[in-house]
């Protein structure tokens, strides 16, 4: 019940102020759990010392003719000094293996709860490769160096015994064994520092690594048909062959401590029973006392070697846990900073006002205009509104301002975005993008989301997503495996269960971005049609530069550099704008020259094509079909606050049958 108790707890609040304290923080958490540790490690490395005196006993009063029962009685304390030792060691090892896992779940469930707060800034502050490492290499590292409460205490009360002991054999023997044990650690120290170093590069460049391979993987389709490939596989085997070199360092270091580790107190064991032994032999001790000796030296070996391997797991620990620390001081963005569901590191509750200074007000009780000052867009309640743009990253941009994925001054109503509870925004308006992650299971789960859907509402959604073909397709229909980032599925099929997700949360606000750059046009034709009328009187936003999908807009933004340039229906722009012209018919129209961003030879302020098309009619807009974006730009522009804002001119859709 206590593990249960504290697991619906939580794990707590950490200490980043540094690694050590990190590492401290974890050792008090499970403070009880420490102390008995500590007591199991101190009275078994304490009992280890305890056989050779009972022996020494042994051999002085009972190997004498005529005490046979006092022999007797010194061998039933060695056994009864035994199986208690025993005990112990395995009281000790559950204890110390209870005490590791509970700071490796800790950990996780602080890392866990840290990346969903991060949310959407994650991808911008950490790489795939160093949360990797964290997580895989990291956590373990840090959990080892717990160990050091147990054994390591328990070695310190053991010398002291042990110095007792000797002090009533020999004040001479008592001085070698006090002196010489430090001096083994002062022969390890300068080797353990310099082991921290190797380590942190290591670690530092293994993270690189797996950041590396990470994006060769999840980009390998794209980067064959760019012919990259080679460029890429060619970087990751000479990172790996730095690597690799890195950790050949990192091993030198390693086994000269290990080898110290045994070797060393080997050596000083030698040194004390040579100098016993010429004791006894002079007559200074007698043979009791040369055996007891030995033991008390040999059974000191298991802490000395303790000591070491404790400075050597520290040193790593430590390095381990500045990795953490440096995760666990990563902020959200500012557009993040309010009401996050996984609350934060520093305590403060999940739904809290953002403490940056603007006041919460109330969101909007009934649909209202979201509006981007950055760009010049106005989203009216309840039409589909279309935003095109040559670059793609664009129009991609005032989604996630509008969706509060970015800081901005972005308005819903009266009301600036950034100044609502952030899970009320997220309730009532929903980003989706072609990059969200498909989690495994049934296809049922990953287009269910977190609500358990009607099979009248799943099969809405699929035949508004034109995704009848994926379920017939599967062997079990709904109930068929899904893997990770659907990679069961192709590129056009993962784009339609993401609309079909989208769809089936039903949000007041839908802003989708390139929902269709993955589809064949007959396929695009028809979710153009079914998605007008399945939003029909709800406010829903796509960014596209598709004829098809622009035709069935109420209202289309072409923007030029980020801003408004021209607002209105589709047939609209194509009759009054010549840069759109050119835009959605992908640089196949007649040269001409257009007030709005582009010149009469189809290219736009920036010298780059105008519709992101080359003569030949090849795509250079930056999608390979799949819907990545291949250009290089940011997803985000400058604003120009000043800009005049155009007038925003909704006009009803023209009838058309569905395709």
């Amino acid at each position: 019940m206590r593990n249960g108790t504290e697991t619906a707890r939580g794990p707590g609040i950490p200490d980043h102020r540094s690694a050590g304290r990190y590492v401290w923080w974890l050792v008090v958490s499970q403070r009880g759990r420490v102390a008995a540790g500590a007591t199991y490690g101190s009275l078994w490395m304490v009992g280890l010392m305890l056989p050779p005196y009972v022996l020494s006993r042994a051999i002085d009063e009972g190997l004498v003719p005529g005490r046979m029962p006092v022999l007797l009685g010194w061998v039933a304390v060695l056994f009864g000094v035994g199986v208690a030792n025993a005990w112990l060691a395995v009281m000790r090892h559950r204890t110390m293996t209870r005490i590791r896992m509970d700071a490796t779940f800790r950990t996780v469930r602080v890392l866990v709860a840290h990346t969903l707060r991060l949310g959407a800034a994650l991808p911008h502050k950490v790489t795939a490769g160093e949360v990797v490492t964290i997580g895989i290499g990291d956590v373990g590292v840090i959990s080892q160096t717990l160990t050091m409460t147990g054994p390591g205490v328990g070695g310190v009360l053991a010398y002291g015994v042990v110095a007792v002991l000797l002090l009533t054999v020999s004040p001479l023997l008592a001085g070698v064994v006090l002196l010489g044990v430090p001096l083994l650690a002062l022969l390890v120290g300068p080797l353990l520092g310099r082991l921290q170093g190797a380590e942190s590069r290591y670690r530092e460049r293994q993270s690189g690594l797996a950041a590396r391979l990470t994006d060769l993987v999840g980009g390998l389709r794209v980067l064959n048909g760019l012919g990259g490939k080679d460029v890429f596989a060619d970087r990751h085997r000479r990172e790996a062959r730095e690597l690799r070199d890195e950790g050949y360092r990192v091993g030198a270091v390693t086994s000269w401590v290990q080898a110290l580790g045994v070797g060393l107190p080997t050596l000083f064991l030698a040194a004390v029973t040579w100098l016993s032994a010429r004791m006894a032999a002079q007559g200074t001790i007698t043979v009791g006392e040369l055996v007891a000796v030995y033991g008390y030296a040999a059974a000191l070996v298991v802490p000395v070697s303790f000591f070491i391997e404790g400075g050597y797991d520290l040193t790593r620990g430590l390095v381990a846990a500045r990795r953490v620390v440096r995760f666990l001081r990563l902020e959200p963005d500012a557009a993040e900073g309010s009401g996050d569901a996984a609350g934060s590191v520093t305590g403060r509750a999940a739904g809290d006002a953002p403490e940056t200074g603007n006041v919460a007000g109330d969101a909007p009780e009934a649909a209202a205009v979201l509006r981007d000052p950055a760009s010049g867009v106005e989203v009216v309640p309840g039409l589909l509104t279309a935003l095109a743009a040559a670059r793609p990253g664009e129009s991609a941009a005032v989604v996630d301002r509008l969706g509060r994925f970015a800081d901005s001054a972005a308005t819903w109503g009266a009301v600036r975005l950034d100044a609502l509870p952030l899970p009320r925004v997220r309730d009532r308006i929903l980003v989706a993008d072609n990059e969200a992650d498909l989690f495994a299971g049934t296809l049922r789960e990953v287009v269910g989301g977190r609500r358990d859907r009607t099979e009248e509402a799943i099969d809405q959604a699929v035949r508004t997503a034109l995704a009848e073909d994926i379920v017939r397709g599967l062997p079990d229909g709904l109930d068929s495996a899904v893997e990770a980032q659907g990679r069961n599925l192709s590129g056009g099929q993962r784009q339609r269960l993401r609309l079909v997700r989208a769809l089936l949360a039903d949000p007041e606000v839908l802003l989708a971005v390139e929902p269709t750059s993955a589809v064949d046009a007959h396929t695009e034709a028809g979710i153009a049609a079914r998605l007008h009328r399945a939003r029909a009187g709800r406010t829903t936003v796509v960014t596209s530069t598709s004829p098809l999908l622009l035709d069935r807009a109420d209202q289309v933004y072409f923007l030029v550099g980020g801003r408004v340039a021209a607002a209105g229906s589709h047939r609209q722009l194509l009759a009054e704008k010549p840069g759109y012209r050119r835009l959605v018919a992908r640089g196949e129209d007649e040269d001409d020259t257009g007030g709005d961003g582009t010149d009469g030879d189809g290219t736009d302020e920036a010298g780059t094509g105008g519709a992101g098309m080359d003569g030949s009619g090849e795509d250079l807009t930056g999608t390979d079909g799949s819907g990545e974006d291949l250009t290089g730009t940011d997803n985000a522009t400058a604003p120009r606050p000043n800009a005049p804002k155009p007038p925003v001119t909704p006009m009803p859709p023209m009838p058309k049958e569905d395709a």
